[in-house]
């Protein structure tokens, strides 16, 4: 398995070049092709609105904005396939709500990248964007944190694994990076010995898995006690000096409505290093 259509969401965010330089360095290095997908909003009037020419200065002050956002994004894109060696890329640009467009959009790609949500941001996405994309597009989604990253991605991986689906799903579709990082630790926190699980010896069984797959593995098993493991996991990626987290999220999703896990919120709220997630 390889990378070879990445899909990274463009909009007017000051910070969007943060994941476009980690989208750009990543197809460069798997000679993937680049989707760039920028969501025009539709128009939403007050419920309480006058038509006639109040509609009129309404929907021209949209497109006006929407047009300055469009060409931010585009602008925004076009730098970062410049700086990198991309063998193709591709600017779509769809109308309709942002995370509908981008889990119907991911579907046909093999990696998307989202920015993590930005409690200072001005852009009106949804505050939960990537939680609600990786529930209902059933692919790997990376998630750049907003105060940007300093290294390319993916030399020094911390596996969180917990031997359920959705763990095995997550290591899974990170085998591309996984097989050309420098080093991966395999932590099991709270690990508790089972046949339908962990197995005799907890991590052992994954391990065995990647190193046939050419993955340089090591396992790390830890306590939380009353820690949240959350916190466990980013004071474990900061001690080995992680660039990149990867675990599998567990929830549900529906129309504006999402339960996500303890574990995965404490995460995407909380990181400072790239966090790929996959459900």
């Amino acid at each position: 398995m390889a990378y070879k259509t990445i899909l990274v969401h463009c909009d007017a965010s000051p910070k969007v070049g943060q994941r476009l330089t980690v989208a750009a360095e990543l197809a460069e290095r798997y000679g993937a092709h680049l989707v760039g997908l920028h969501a025009r909003p539709p128009l939403e009037a007050p419920i309480f609105f006058e038509g006639g020419v109040a509609m009129d200065s309404l929907f021209a002050s949209y497109e006006a904005s929407a047009d300055a956002d469009q060409a931010a994004a585009l602008a925004a894109f076009q730098k970062a396939v410049k700086e990198r060696r991309v063998p193709s890329h591709e600017w779509r640009v769809t109308d309709g709500f942002i995370d509908s467009e981008l889990v119907l959009q991911a579907r046909y790609t093999d990696l998307l990248v989202l920015g993590q949500t930005d409690p200072d941001a001005q852009t009106p996405t949804p505050s939960d964007l990537p939680e609600a994309v990786v529930l209902a597009s059933g692919r790997p989604t990376l998630v750049v944190p907003h105060i940007g990253v300093r290294a390319p991605v993916g030399e020094s991986v911390l596996l969180c694994w917990n031997a359920s689906r959705e763990s095995a799903r997550a290591a899974a579709d990170a085998l591309p990076l996984l097989r050309m990082a420098k080093k991966v630790v395999i932590l099991v926190v709270d690990p508790r010995t089972s046949p339908d699980g962990h197995g005799a010896e907890p991590g052992a069984d994954v391990a065995l898995w990647l190193t046939r797959h050419g993955v340089k593995v090591t396992v790390q098993r830890d306590v939380a006690a009353d820690t949240d493991v959350g916190a466990v996991i980013l004071s474990r990626a900061a001690d080995i000096g992680s660039d990149l987290i990867v675990m599998g999220v567990y929830g549900h999703s529906r129309v504006r409505e999402m339960v996500l896990g303890g574990v995965s919120r404490t995460l995407l709220s909380s990181m400072t290093i790239p966090v790929l997630i996959s459900h």
